[in-house]
């Protein structure tokens, strides 16, 4: 079994010789299948074969093309945040994925944190969930997280984030490549936003705006920086980043893009002396946290160590190996296209308003 980061190499073709070459020549294989599901699958909803339920409300979908981390997190946050300074009631909605029957998810559990005036609803049928939301918490707007591919609720708007590091997924669908859908997919979209957007510079973001009008000509174009405001210790205080400075740390994550957490790191005034990765909505087991211990405890030249807010919700310690366990805060800013992006929500704010 590949762990995450060995995968992303093997499809990357960063690994080598022969066994790699026939697994991935497998994964091509598989491709057109998968390809094939995904086009029958859009093509009832495309041609009003498949039924679409209205939630009764405004919905906004804040979704992506490739699997892995794009951001949606912080920009849910963002809209909810907006939404919410205008007065109206949101409520998130969302599948779920990787929550134990009954409880929140990481993703809602840190959302429970930063936004506690906002409901989240978590159901694997996402008509169901929009029903509870709109009926029994009295929602005037529903946010559908990771929804661009669940076509059953009806939205008002669809917002696709691409991640600068990685837009279009290896330009595969899965199993060989990151797509979960074609690129043709953001025909659908109102707004595509490029996610840390100041992770590339201005000839990459030119060359992905431009492929994306051939496909979205009318979409709104957004870009996103992700900037850290603060750290967060388990117990839901804030630090100032400043007590990083000149300083050496370590970190680790479980989220879809590694990548770019530890970009984001490495923006940041300390000294990133070691990094480890684990799989996207990892649990850590009680064994996890005894390894985590251990390797804190070999580094003990360093200050701290850091890690996404999505991981400390699930860990919830002081520290580990001795040393400060921190979650890097991070927020989004727009970039460009803000007043664009601004100018579709205030119609759909309007919606609520009248």
């Amino acid at each position: 079994m590949f762990k995450p980061p060995d995968y992303r190499d093997l499809l990357r073709g960063k690994k080598r010789g022969v066994a790699a070459t026939l697994l991935r020549a497998a994964l091509r294989i598989a491709e057109p299948f998968y390809t094939l599901a995904v086009w029958w699958r859009n093509r009832r909803y495309d041609r009003g074969r498949a039924e679409v339920h209205p939630a009764g409300v405004p919905v906004v979908c804040v979704g992506n093309l490739t699997v892995g981390g794009t951001g949606k997190t912080p920009m849910v946050e963002w809209l909810a945040r907006w939404f919410r300074a205008r007065n109206v009631r949101v409520a998130i909605v969302s599948r779920g994925y990787g929550a134990e029957r009954g409880a929140l998810n990481d993703e809602a559990l840190e959302l429970e944190q930063k936004l506690p005036d906002v409901p989240h609803v978590q159901n694997p049928d996402r008509v169901e969930a929009a029903r509870v939301a709109v009926e029994e918490l009295d929602c005037q707007l529903i946010l559908l997280d990771d929804g661009f591919q669940h076509r059953r609720l009806a939205r008002d708007l669809d917002l696709v984030l691409l991640d600068a590091l990685d837009p279009f997924g290896l330009d595969h669908l899965l199993p060989r490549g990151l797509l979960r859908e074609p690129l043709s997919g953001l025909r659908r979209a109102a707004v595509v936003a490029l996610s840390r957007a100041d992770q590339v510079d201005a000839e990459r973001r030119d060359e992905v705006r431009t492929q994306v009008a051939k496909i979205a000509p009318n979409a709104v174009w957004v870009e996103v920086a992700h900037k850290p405001s603060e750290l967060l210790d388990s117990d839901g205080r804030s630090v100032s980043l400043e007590v990083l400075r000149d300083r050496r740390a370590a970190a680790f994550c479980g989220i879809g893009n590694p990548d770019g957490f530890r970009g984001t790191l490495e923006a940041l005034t300390a000294e990133l002396v070691d990094f480890r990765e684990f799989a996207d909505h990892h649990p850590y087991s009680a064994r996890d946290i005894v390894d985590l211990e251990a390797w804190a405890e070999s580094l003990p030249d360093i200050d701290a160590v850091l890690c996404t807010h999505k991981d400390l919700v699930k860990i919830g310690l002081p520290k580990l190996g001795g040393h400060p366990l921190w979650a890097l805060r991070i927020g989004i800013e727009a970039t460009a296209g803000k007043a664009e992006l601004e100018q579709l929500l205030e119609a759909i704010a309007a919606k609520v308003q009248t």
